[in-house]
């Protein structure tokens, strides 16, 4: 838990987004002490950031799918897809 009384999630990340539901790169929504890999021009990502009013633990319901907090706390998600460009990135959910 975070100095301000909630959680960050460090079990789940954002994904590259290609043909698969989920690609490489995965993209934390924390930070990182270390650099990661430098984005190139057409590079198309999810940024994912979730934070919980409680701890950061979670856990997968059985249908393998649902993400749940562990105790049980309210939880928020949200997601961007960006597109990496040579110029400004282009916030492709915003369109």
């Amino acid at each position: 838990m975070t100095p301000y009384g909630y959680g960050i999630v460090y079990d789940l990340t954002g994904h590259g987004v290609g043909r698969k539901l989920h690609e490489d790169p995965a993209i934390p929504n924390y930070r990182s002490r270390s650099k990661g890999i430098r984005l190139k021009a057409g590079m198309t990502l999810a940024v994912e950031p979730m934070i919980t009013l409680g701890t950061a633990d979670v856990e997968w319901l059985d249908d393998n799918w649902t993400v749940v907090t562990a105790d049980g706390s309210w939880a928020a998600h949200y997601e961007n897809t960006i597109l990496v460009t040579d110029g400004e990135p282009e916030i492709l959910s915003m369109l």
